[in-house]
Protein backbone atom coordinates (compact mmCIF):
# COMPACT_ATOMS: atom_id res chain seq x y z
CA UNK A 1 0.00 0.00 0.00
CA UNK A 2 1.47 3.19 -1.20
CA UNK A 3 1.35 6.40 1.44
CA UNK A 4 -1.17 8.26 -1.14
CA UNK A 5 -3.35 4.90 -0.58
CA UNK A 6 -3.30 4.73 3.52
CA UNK A 7 -3.91 8.46 3.21
CA UNK A 8 -7.19 7.42 1.06
CA UNK A 9 -7.93 5.11 3.32
CA UNK A 10 -7.71 7.57 6.59
CA UNK A 11 -9.47 9.89 5.08
CA UNK A 12 -12.61 7.81 4.58
CA UNK A 13 -12.45 6.41 7.83
CA UNK A 14 -12.03 10.20 9.32
CA UNK A 15 -15.01 10.92 7.37
CA UNK A 16 -16.84 8.29 8.43
CA UNK A 17 -16.04 8.81 12.08
CA UNK A 18 -17.33 12.63 11.54
CA UNK A 19 -20.58 11.38 10.04
CA UNK A 20 -21.37 9.28 12.49
CA UNK A 21 -20.95 11.91 15.17
CA UNK A 22 -22.88 14.57 13.05
CA UNK A 23 -25.89 12.38 12.61
CA UNK A 24 -26.57 12.10 16.01
CA UNK A 25 -25.36 15.53 16.77
CA UNK A 26 -28.66 16.31 14.44
CA UNK A 27 -31.17 14.01 16.25
CA UNK A 28 -29.89 15.16 19.88
CA UNK A 29 -30.26 18.81 18.74
CA UNK A 30 -33.98 18.23 17.15
CA UNK A 31 -34.93 16.83 20.81
CA UNK A 32 -33.23 19.40 22.64
CA UNK A 33 -34.44 22.46 20.35
CA UNK A 34 -38.38 20.23 20.92
CA UNK A 35 -37.70 20.46 25.06
CA UNK A 36 -36.40 23.85 25.09
CA UNK A 37 -39.04 24.95 22.34
CA UNK A 38 -36.23 26.60 20.61
CA UNK A 39 -38.18 26.60 17.28
CA UNK A 40 -34.89 27.88 15.62
CA UNK A 41 -32.75 24.77 17.07
CA UNK A 42 -35.55 22.43 15.74
CA UNK A 43 -36.44 23.55 12.34
CA UNK A 44 -32.48 23.75 11.49
CA UNK A 45 -32.44 19.90 11.52
CA UNK A 46 -34.39 19.34 8.59
CA UNK A 47 -34.37 20.21 5.45
CA UNK A 48 -37.03 22.90 3.57
CA UNK A 49 -38.21 19.91 1.75
CA UNK A 50 -37.97 17.71 4.80
CA UNK A 51 -41.29 15.79 6.00
CA UNK A 52 -41.88 14.58 9.52
CA UNK A 53 -44.65 12.05 10.62
CA UNK A 54 -45.67 11.74 13.86
CA UNK A 55 -48.88 9.16 14.07
CA UNK A 56 -51.77 10.90 12.20
CA UNK A 57 -49.96 14.49 12.31
CA UNK A 58 -47.23 14.78 8.60
CA UNK A 59 -46.10 17.98 8.43
CA UNK A 60 -43.01 19.62 6.36
CA UNK A 61 -39.97 19.47 8.58
CA UNK A 62 -39.81 23.26 9.08
CA UNK A 63 -43.18 23.38 10.19
CA UNK A 64 -43.24 20.86 12.31
CA UNK A 65 -41.78 22.65 15.49
CA UNK A 66 -44.53 24.97 15.61
CA UNK A 67 -46.92 22.60 15.16
CA UNK A 68 -45.40 20.19 17.84
CA UNK A 69 -44.40 23.26 20.91
CA UNK A 70 -47.93 24.15 20.68
CA UNK A 71 -49.68 20.46 20.74
CA UNK A 72 -47.46 20.24 23.70
CA UNK A 73 -47.91 23.04 25.71
CA UNK A 74 -51.92 22.88 25.08
CA UNK A 75 -51.27 19.70 27.55
CA UNK A 76 -48.28 19.52 29.07
CA UNK A 77 -46.36 21.63 31.61
CA UNK A 78 -42.48 20.21 30.86
CA UNK A 79 -41.12 17.43 28.81
CA UNK A 80 -37.97 15.63 28.09
CA UNK A 81 -36.98 13.72 24.77
CA UNK A 82 -34.36 11.09 25.98
CA UNK A 83 -32.40 9.37 23.28
CA UNK A 84 -31.43 6.18 23.73
CA UNK A 85 -29.90 3.31 21.93
CA UNK A 86 -29.02 4.99 18.08
CA UNK A 87 -28.15 3.30 15.18
CA UNK A 88 -27.01 4.10 12.00
CA UNK A 89 -25.76 3.01 8.08
CA UNK A 90 -24.23 5.54 6.54
CA UNK A 91 -24.48 5.63 2.35
CA UNK A 92 -22.64 8.08 0.84
CA UNK A 93 -25.03 10.87 1.51
CA UNK A 94 -27.43 8.87 3.01
CA UNK A 95 -28.28 7.65 6.12
CA UNK A 96 -30.86 5.82 7.61
CA UNK A 97 -31.03 6.24 11.49
CA UNK A 98 -33.05 3.99 14.34
CA UNK A 99 -32.97 6.30 17.52
CA UNK A 100 -34.74 5.25 20.90
CA UNK A 101 -36.69 7.86 22.53
CA UNK A 102 -38.07 7.97 26.01
CA UNK A 103 -40.44 11.04 25.85
CA UNK A 104 -41.25 11.89 29.79
CA UNK A 105 -43.99 14.61 29.52
CA UNK A 106 -45.78 16.01 32.61
CA UNK A 107 -49.51 16.72 32.25
CA UNK A 108 -50.91 20.27 33.46
CA UNK A 109 -52.54 18.47 36.35
CA UNK A 110 -49.44 18.60 38.33
CA UNK A 111 -49.79 15.00 39.31
CA UNK A 112 -49.82 12.91 36.22
CA UNK A 113 -46.36 11.55 34.32
CA UNK A 114 -46.91 10.22 31.19
CA UNK A 115 -43.94 8.18 29.53
CA UNK A 116 -44.34 7.62 26.09
CA UNK A 117 -41.61 4.70 24.54
CA UNK A 118 -41.06 4.58 20.62
CA UNK A 119 -38.46 5.10 18.11
CA UNK A 120 -37.45 7.75 15.40
CA UNK A 121 -36.80 6.17 12.17
CA UNK A 122 -34.70 9.37 9.90
CA UNK A 123 -33.76 9.42 6.98
CA UNK A 124 -30.78 11.90 6.61
CA UNK A 125 -29.03 13.60 3.84
CA UNK A 126 -25.84 15.45 3.84
CA UNK A 127 -26.18 18.30 1.16
CA UNK A 128 -23.80 20.98 1.15
CA UNK A 129 -21.78 19.02 3.69
CA UNK A 130 -23.93 19.47 6.30
CA UNK A 131 -26.45 16.34 7.56
CA UNK A 132 -30.25 16.84 8.32
CA UNK A 133 -33.19 15.35 8.44
CA UNK A 134 -35.03 14.68 5.16
CA UNK A 135 -37.59 12.07 6.51
CA UNK A 136 -38.49 11.45 10.20
CA UNK A 137 -41.25 8.80 11.42
CA UNK A 138 -41.76 7.95 14.85
CA UNK A 139 -43.26 4.57 15.93
CA UNK A 140 -45.24 4.20 19.73
CA UNK A 141 -44.04 0.99 21.45
CA UNK A 142 -45.42 1.96 24.90
CA UNK A 143 -46.78 4.00 27.18
CA UNK A 144 -46.71 4.62 30.77
CA UNK A 145 -48.52 6.25 33.75
CA UNK A 146 -50.11 4.41 35.84
CA UNK A 147 -52.26 2.87 33.42
CA UNK A 148 -51.10 1.96 29.45
CA UNK A 149 -54.73 1.06 28.45
CA UNK A 150 -55.03 4.68 26.69
CA UNK A 151 -52.44 3.10 24.13
CA UNK A 152 -55.22 0.87 23.24
CA UNK A 153 -57.76 3.57 23.31
CA UNK A 154 -57.54 5.71 20.25
CA UNK A 155 -55.33 8.01 22.09
CA UNK A 156 -52.43 7.05 19.26
CA UNK A 157 -54.61 5.53 16.38
CA UNK A 158 -52.68 6.56 13.30
CA UNK A 159 -48.39 6.13 14.84
CA UNK A 160 -46.65 3.49 13.49
CA UNK A 161 -46.99 0.33 15.42
CA UNK A 162 -43.52 -1.89 15.62
CA UNK A 163 -43.38 -5.57 15.10
CA UNK A 164 -40.73 -7.79 16.28
CA UNK A 165 -39.38 -9.03 12.97
CA UNK A 166 -37.95 -7.39 9.68
CA UNK A 167 -41.42 -6.03 8.88
CA UNK A 168 -40.84 -3.47 11.22
CA UNK A 169 -40.95 -0.16 9.27
CA UNK A 170 -37.29 0.20 10.42
CA UNK A 171 -35.77 -1.91 7.94
CA UNK A 172 -37.77 -0.24 5.00
CA UNK A 173 -35.03 1.04 2.18
CA UNK A 174 -35.24 3.06 0.90
CA UNK A 175 -37.33 4.58 3.70
CA UNK A 176 -40.37 6.56 1.79
CA UNK A 177 -43.93 7.37 2.64
CA UNK A 178 -45.37 4.56 0.78
CA UNK A 179 -44.14 1.99 2.42
CA UNK A 180 -46.61 0.07 4.11
CA UNK A 181 -47.43 0.32 7.77
CA UNK A 182 -48.79 -1.23 10.21
CA UNK A 183 -50.90 0.96 12.75
CA UNK A 184 -52.28 1.65 16.59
Amino acid sequence: MTIDDELMALRAEVRHLKDRQDIPDCVMNQSRGHDRHDLELMTSVYFDDAIDEHGPVVKSGPEYGEYANAAHSSIFIDHLHNITTHTCEIDGDVAHAESYVIGTMRVRDHRTLALIGGRYLDRLERRDGVWKIALRRCTIEWTMNGDTSMISQGGFAGFIKGTWDTDDPSYARPMDMATPVERW
